[in-house]
């Protein structure tokens, strides 16, 4: 029996509750240490004492969180594809799409760095930054862009490899990276006395070590090697690109737009407003981390047993990932609403910086619990090539809800609006999810 053939088996017979837990571990671990170590920035830069610098960081997320969309997008449309394609025991397909979604996504990439280089300054600005914060968010921001080419395709590699139901490799991939970063941040921001920029450097030699190591795991267990020739520059490919990473893009690209909506509206606040919610989006990002790891492990067998037609499985699946993961949301928020103070002093410790994060942070634990659904009927929905009820529910919290939320609240309440904005878009996406993935599960029950 090949590599591939065993594969196909492991990911269509065990019970699929086992095989959910057991592909989710490795990406649990995996999303927290990737939350944990884009909080390792925000940390070690806080301990420079300067709310600007602490700004700066959460300034420049807004870029990496392109950055992000950029390989998510590719890494999403090729991963979704190849697990079908694998369930269907398609295996050139898989390989020529494995390829075409890395090197596009590695030359995307490459314009990111060139265009951000080439309009620091204007893109600085737009992003939020006050006069003040203008020099370290381009200390950061230059260096941060050096790395996009290979940041872009290590989101893809590691998508692939999951998709694959091999994300012990992504996992050791990412978790080495982190680990470097960590290490890195105290001797480059205070050793060489970098500063801000230290941290960048940081960021982008783990994460090139990253990818290192995931191009390797490319090359282990059976999974779908990456070679130029498989390369293919057809309109099929890119189709199912497009369809499987749409709603990956959409979430990235205006999680991107919604940060930056929020550092200009809470711009009138001040450089505290900024850092406050600066580091209450990487805390909500961590609590939130386990439960996406949770949901990526559904991913592949979904894409593999939708793939072979075995409705019953995904469906099992689906409402188990519910269970267990609006449990731990509740847990989490719990933690989140109780420690709120403490958590932001962690990152800032200055007293208008954590009143201001405290109340924010409290306010989006109380609807924390709701995004268990959302998010788990969205992954469903992509992995199924359920393209049009995906992208909305991509769009919906960040997008359609969020930033007219942020500004109108803003303006009737004032900073306490900006507070309110995200908890009251967690509330409205969850009732629009609600039926959309009923009527998504009837389908497939009527299609069996």
């Amino acid at each position: 029996m090949d590599a591939q053939e065993e594969k196909y088996i492991k990911m269509t017979t065990p019970p699929v509750e086992k095989l959910i837990c057991r592909l989710a571990g490795p990406c649990i671990v995996s999303m927290l240490v990737t939350a944990f170590y884009n909080m390792a920035d925000t940390y070690f830069v806080g301990m420079l004492k300067s709310n600007a610098a602490t700004g700066a960081v959460g300034v420049v997320f807004s870029v990496m969180a392109v950055i992000q969309a950029v390989g998510f997008f590719f890494g999403q449309g090729s991963g979704n594809f190849i697990s079908r394609e694998l369930g269907k025991k398609h295996y050139t397909e898989a390989s020529q799409m494995a390829a075409t979604g890395f090197f596009s996504a590695l030359a995307t990439g490459l314009v990111i760095c060139i265009l951000g280089q080439l309009f620091l300054e204007p893109l600085a600005l737009f992003l939020g930054s006050t006069q003040t914060i203008l020099p370290y968010t381009q200390a950061y921001l230059r260096v941060i862009l050096l790395g996009a080419p290979w940041m872009c395709a290590s989101f893809v590699l590691n998508n692939q490899l999951r998709f694959q139901g091999s994300a012990s490799y992504g996992m050791v991939g990412i978790v080495t990276g982190a680990l470097v970063n960590i290490i890195l941040d105290p001797i480059l921001i205070f050793g060489l006395k970098l500063g801000v920029a230290g941290a960048g450097w940081a960021t982008i030699i783990s994460q090139l070590i990253s990818f290192c190591l995931l191009l390797v795991g490319t090359r282990r267990g059976g999974n779908i090697r990456i070679h130029l020739k498989n390369f293919r520059f057809s309109d099929h490919l890119f189709l199912w690109i497009f369809k499987g990473g749409i709603p990956s893009l959409a979430r990235q690209s205006l999680a991107s737009v919604a940060t930056i909506c929020l550092n200009n509206a809470a711009m009138a606040y001040g450089d505290a407003a900024i850092a406050a919610m600066s580091v209450v989006q990487r805390i909500t990002m961590f609590g939130a981390s386990a439960m996406l790891g949770f949901g990526q492990g559904f991913q592949p067998v979904c894409g593999f047993n939708y793939g072979a037609g075995l409705y019953d499985r995904v469906h099992r699946g689906f409402w188990f990932c519910i269970k267990v993961s609006t449990l731990c949301l509740l847990v989490i928020s719990a933690l989140g609403y109780c420690f709120a103070p403490k958590l932001i002093a962690l990152f800032r410790d200055d007293a208008q910086v954590i009143t201001y994060g405290a109340a924010a942070l409290r306010y989006q634990c109380l609807t924390m619990c709701l995004h268990g659904w959302v998010v788990m009927s969205n992954m469903m929905q992509q992995s199924m090539g359920k393209t049009i009820p995906a992208t909305f529910l991509s769009i919906a919290r960040q997008g359609l809800f969020f930033i007219p939320l942020v500004w109108v609240l803003n303006g009737l309440m004032g900073f306490t609006g900006i507070q309110l904005s995200q908890p009251a878009a967690d509330a409205i996406t969850f009732l629009c999810a609600v039926p959309i993935q009923l009527h998504v599960l009837r389908g497939m029950r009527n299609k069996k």
